[in-house]
């Protein structure tokens, strides 16, 4: 009696242990494509990000840089102080969004340019990313 209960006792401890794996195993394999890292343009420039890498770029829009009317592509330059990184963006610009706030996008780097597909812009005159605020300390 004593051998069947043990070894039933192994066998769900076992089961268990599979169906543990197995979650976090999917966990992991939904939340692939959710995760973007931070990184500062002077981060970018230093270790070019592959061309398929979603991440997230942030810093000040660059004074004089903005630029409109290439047709629906927006154009600017985001920098930390330390390095400039040149970013497009087709679609409508948050309405705080303007030179010399900050920003977060998020897109890939490809051909030397940051290709935005969300830019976010500070919501008022004190708020900055916690990201962005630790980049331009460093």
């Amino acid at each position: 009696m004593k051998s069947l209960k043990k070894k039933r006792r192994v066998q769900v401890i076992a089961i268990a242990a599979l169906a543990l794996v197995a979650a976090t195993a999917l966990i992991g394999y939904g939340m692939r494509d959710g995760i973007n890292f931070f990184r500062s343009p002077t981060q970018v420039l230093a270790e070019p990000p592959a061309p398929n890498e979603v991440f997230r770029i942030g810093g000040l829009v660059e004074d004089g840089s903005l630029r409109r009317g290439d047709g629906e592509v927006i154009r600017f330059n985001v920098t930390d102080g330390g390095g400039i990184v040149p970013v497009t963006y087709r679609g409508v610009l948050p309405d705080l969004f303007e030179e010399n706030q900050g920003m977060v996008g998020t897109g890939s780097y490809r051909n030397g340019v940051f290709e935005a597909s969300e830019i976010l812009a500070k919501h008022d005159e004190s708020y900055m990313p916690k990201e962005v605020v630790d980049a331009l300390k460093e």
